[in-house]
C-alpha cells in the first residue's frame, strides 16, 4: 500500500536484499521492525509497464527464500488481466513436430517413398499451414496454452541418412535437425512467407512462437561445411577412433553422427556466423526467441553472444530462451544467467515424475519432492525452467502408465515392434495427476502435442505419431478438458505463477503443497494411490 512493500520474517534478519530490475536498492529504501521488512517501490517503476523487485534475507545460518513482486506500472501486479504473452512466467508451451501435426497443404506432400526408408521415419505431410489453421479455428485457444515450440524448419537433405539395423531402414529428415540451409523454410512444410504468416496469425491470438533451434551441426550437406570443413570439429580422435555419440568424455566435439558435423565453437568466426544465423530467423520472422537443441555440446561463448546480441537488437521483445541439457543439475545451471539462457528443461524432475505418477518403479513422491526441492534451490525458487508432460526422444508416459511398455524395457524396440495401445484406461487418471503437478509447480509447464488427449506409444519414433483431432473417445475428451481446466486455472491466478512453492505434508502416495503470493493462496493435495486416502494435517 502506498507504494511501499511489506514482509514478514520468520525468523531473525541480519541481511536484506531488495533488487528493482537487478539493482540493489540502497539501504535507506529499507526499514526493518519487529521482524517486518518494509521498502518503497522505486519512482521509476511507474515509466514500465512491467518490471519486477526481488528479495532476500539472511542470517548467520543462511540465506532465505527468495520473493519475487511483479510491478504493473509501478503497482504490484495482483491481477491476471494484466499479463500477457511478454510475460515469460506466464507462459504454458506447447511442443509439436510440424510434420506430425496437421497437414494443410497436400501440394508440399513429398515423401522419400523409398524401399530403403520405412514409412514410419518418412515425411507424413504435417506443414505450416496445418498449424495455421489449427492456430485460426482456435484449438490452441480453447486448450489455453501462450506458447507455441515448433520444430526446426531449415531445409533438409532430400536424401536418407543414418540407419536402424534391426529394422533396416534409412531416416527422413523430416525431424527437422538435419539442417542444410541457414536461411530458408523446407519445402515440405511451406515457405518463409508461409512462415511469415503463421507467427503473425499466433501474434494476433497473444501467442508466442519459439523456432527449436540447431546450433551444434550442421548436415554434411550444408554449403558451410562443403566450403570450410575446418569450421567442423574432428569425426576422428587422436587415437584414430570415431568422435562419434561421445556424450560426456568428448562433450564440445563429439559429433552426432558420421554425416552430421558438429560445429567447431572455438573457433570465434563460427562463435559469430551461428549467431548472426539466429539473428536472422528473430528478426525475418518476429518470432519470440529459442528453443536451443543440445546446448551442453555447444562453448559456453556461443550463448553468452547469442543473449547478447538479442538484447541489443531486440530490447522490447520477449525473447525467451530454453535449452535441453541432459546431464547433472550443475551442468544444467551453468547455462542459466542473464547473460544466457532463461531456463532448460527439468528432465531431473520429469524422470522421477514421470515413472512416479504412471505407477513404474516403485515411485514414491517423497523422492519426487525431493528431486524438485534441489531443483528449487538449484535454479531458483521463481525460475523459468520447463516442466515437460514428455517429448520427442522418449516413449509416451500412456504407454508405461496402461502397463504396455514396462519399466526397464527397451521403449525404442517396443515401439518399432508391437503396436502399443493404451490396455488400462486408469491411465488416463494417472496423466491428469501428472498433469496437475506441472500446472501446479513453479516453472514452465510444458505440453507435448498429443499428451492433452493421452496419446501412446514407444520411443521414437513411436512417440512421434500423427496428431488426432477427430474420433476421440471419451476418455480422451475429458481428458482435454481436464488439462484445459488446468492451464486455464493457473493463467487465471497470479499465486500459481508468482507465488512462493510451500511444502506441507509429503508421504510415499500422498502430498501436499502451497502456492502463496501476498494474500493469496493456493492448496494442492495430490493422491498418487490407486484409491481414496484421508490426509491429516
Amino acid at each position: 500500500s502506498n507504494h511501499k512493500i511489506s514482509l514478514l520474517a520468520h525468523n531473525q534478519i541480519s541481511n536484506v536484499f531488495v533488487y528493482w530490475q537487478n539493482y540493489r536498492l540502497p539501504d535507506n529504501f529499507i526499514r526493518i521492525s519487529n521482524g517486518i521488512i518494509t521498502f518503497d517501490i522505486p519512482a521509476e517503476a511507474n515509466k514500465l509497464k512491467r518490471s519486477f523487485i526481488r528479495v532476500w534475507a539472511s542470517n548467520k545460518y543462511g540465506v532465505s527464500n527468495d520473493v519475487l513482486i511483479p510491478l504493473q506500472k509501478g503497482e504490484v501486479l495482483t491481477q491476471s488481466k494484466y499479463l500477457t504473452r511478454t510475460d515469460k512466467h506466464a507462459q504454458v508451451m506447447y511442443f509439436l513436430l510440424v510434420d506430425r501435426f496437421f497437414n494443410g497443404d497436400t501440394l508440399n506432400d513429398k515423401p522419400l517413398n523409398r524401399p530403403d526408408v520405412n514409412k514410419r521415419v518418412d515425411f507424413w505431410g504435417g506443414d505450416l499451414k496445418g498449424l495455421q489453421q489449427k492456430i485460426e479455428d482456435g484449438y490452441f485457444e480453447k486448450l489455453g496454452v501462450n506458447t507455441l515450440w515448433i520444430s526446426p524448419l531449415n531445409q533438409n537433405p532430400l536424401e536418407p541418412y543414418g540407419y536402424y539395423a534391426p529394422k533396416k531402414t534409412k531416416f527422413s529428415g523430416y525431424h527437422g535437425y538435419w539442417p542444410i540451409s541457414s536461411s530458408r523454410v523446407d519445402f515440405r512444410f511451406g515457405s518463409n512467407d508461409g512462415l511469415k504468416t503463421l507467427v503473425k496469425k499466433a501474434h494476433n491470438q497473444q501467442m508466442n512462437v519459439l523456432l527449436d533451434y540447431v546450433a551444434n551441426h550442421v548436415h554434411e550437406e550444408h554449403p558451410l561445411y562443403k566450403q570450410h570443413p575446418e569450421f567442423a570439429t574432428n569425426l576422428y580422435l587422436a587415437d584414430g577412433t570415431l568422435n562419434v555419440e561421445k556424450w560426456d568424455e568428448q562433450r564440445l566435439t563429439t559429433w552426432f553422427d558420421t554425416f552430421m558435423p558438429s560445429l567447431d565453437y572455438s573457433n570465434p568466426k563460427v562463435v559469430s556466423m551461428m549467431t548472426d544465423s539466429a539473428i536472422f530467423w528473430l528478426r525475418e520472422f518476429q518470432l519470440d526467441g529459442f528453443r536451443h537443441d543440445a546446448c551442453k555440446h555447444v562453448n559456453l561463448e556461443f550463448w553468452r553472444l547469442l543473449t547478447l546480441k538479442m538484447k541489443q537488437q531486440f530490447p522490447e521483445n520477449m525473447n525467451y530462451q530454453i535449452g535441453e541439457t541432459y546431464g547433472s543439475p550443475k551442468l544444467i545451471a551453468s547455462y542459466l544467467t542473464t547473460g544466457m539462457l532463461d531456463g532448460q528443461f527439468d528432465f531431473n524432475v520429469y524422470d522421477i515424475a514421470n515413472t512416479t505418477f504412471a505407477g513404474v518403479g516403485g515411485g514414491d513422491l517423497k523422492r519426487v519432492e525431493s528431486v524438485l526441492n534441489a531443483s528449487l534451490q538449484m535454479y531458483g525458487s521463481h525460475n523459468l525452467m520447463g516442466y515437460i508432460s514428455g517429448n520427442h526422444d522418449k516413449a509416451r508416459f500412456m504407454a508405461y502408465a496402461s502397463g504396455d511398455i514396462k519399466f526397464g524395457e527397451d521403449a525404442k524396440a517396443a515401439g518399432w515392434n508391437r503396436e502399443i495401445g493404451i490396455t488400462d484406461s486408469t491411465a488416463y487418471d494417472k496423466f491428469l495427476l501428472f498433469h496437475a503437478f506441472n500446472f501446479t509447480i513453479p516453472g514452465i509447464p510444458v505440453i507435448y502435442y498429443g499428451d492433452e488427449i493421452g496419446m501412446t506409444g514407444g520411443n521414437d519414433p513411436d512417440s512421434r505419431r500423427m496428431m488426432r483431432f477427430e474420433s476421440w473417445n471419451a476418455r480422451e475428451k475429458k481428458l482435454f478438458d481436464g488439462v484445459s481446466k488446468l492451464i486455464k486455472l493457473r493463467r487465471s491466478h497470479p499465486v500459481f505463477i508468482y507465488g512462493d512453492f510451500i511444502n506441507i505434508k509429503t508421504e510415499k502416495d500422498t502430498w501436499v503443497y502451497a502456492r502463496k503470493y501476498f494474500d493469496e493462496e493456493a492448496i494442492v493435495i495430490l493422491n498418487n494411490a490407486s484409491e481414496s486416502r484421508s490426509v491429516k494435517m
